[in-house]
């Protein structure tokens, strides 16, 4: 049997109500999508709220109220936040608080990258500041890959031994709608998913894809990481493909292309396994 998929549901970003009717916002609507994608077989569960110029534990509370009616039914379920507005103390103060809590997975962003008007901008400074609080909190790096220079750092970090257990590697194709009104990245192409995969020949680090700005499935993206071992990161805070379809509808259709590539969607127990977690 192929090695299990896991399937990560990215359930709003920045996506508001007018750009798509079914996106959660409220704290009830992301706690009920969130079960109802881990139902459909997703096992990390990826969301932002509205509050982000706060305090730590204002900002982690605000997380907290989505997140408390999931671990009462599903408590082995991942969930992990964005970073919030502000210098790198600020935006990452909610963590240890969340790690406290429960929260397993934190965030490395090793590279800076234009999205639309904003400059999403992380210094050597601010990495090194995102490897402590995840090293001290025993949080798991997620490490969002935009561009290929920040792809580039990941690896010197991880060859480099600076890494803490268990980051996980995402990697963002820039789809046509882009992100924030801005493309950046690579497009969603074998040419250019085969270059990711040449620069991540020889490392064991689990990683994923992402089209953002598009559609993961259509592009054949999903398949193609699906066929090489890779896992999935999908939902509404990416999605700009075709009709309208719920964060629910859309970690089924990924549920249903593992099926027909022969790769079993992972469980919970799996993914935590797969990703070197700790026990929920």
């Amino acid at each position: 049997m192929e090695s299990p998929a896991i399937i990560e549901a990215a359930l709003n970003g920045v996506t508001s109500k007018v750009q798509h009717a079914k996106v959660p916002r409220a704290s009830e609507e992301i706690a009920d999508d969130a079960l109802r994608c881990l139902a459909a077989g997703a096992t990390i569960v990826h969301n932002h709220v509205d509050v982000v110029m706060v305090d730590g534990p204002t900002s982690a509370e605000a997380y907290l109220e989505c997140w408390r009616p999931v671990w009462d039914k599903v408590p082995e379920a991942i969930l992990y936040p964005t970073v919030n507005a502000g210098p790198v103390e600020q935006s990452f103060a909610h963590f240890p608080f969340l790690a406290a809590a429960g929260c397993r997975i934190g965030i490395i962003d090793a590279g800076s990258v234009n999205l639309g008007p904003f400059v999403y901008a992380n210094s050597t400074s601010d990495i090194d500041h995102q490897i402590g609080i995840c090293r001290e909190n025993r949080l798991a790096p997620s490490m969002a890959i935009f561009e290929p220079g920040f792809l580039r750092l990941a690896l010197q970090l991880w060859q480099d031994d600076r890494l803490p257990p268990s980051a996980m590697i995402k990697l963002y194709f820039g789809g046509e709608k882009g992100y924030l009104g801005g493309v950046f990245g690579l497009p969603p192409t074998q040419a250019a998913f085969d270059a990711y995969m040449e620069m991540l020949e020889g490392c064991p680090l689990p990683w994923s894809v992402a089209v953002m700005g598009g559609d993961v499935v259509e592009s054949g993206i999903a398949r193609a990481a699906l066929e090489r071992g890779g896992h999935l990161h999908i939902g509404l805070e990416d999605w700009a493909g075709a009709g309208s379809p719920s964060n629910e509808e859309l970690v089924l259709e990924a549920a249903s292309l593992c099926a027909d590539i022969g790769r079993p969607v992972a469980n919970h127990e799996e993914a935590a396994e797969l990703l070197g977690l700790s026990s929920a």
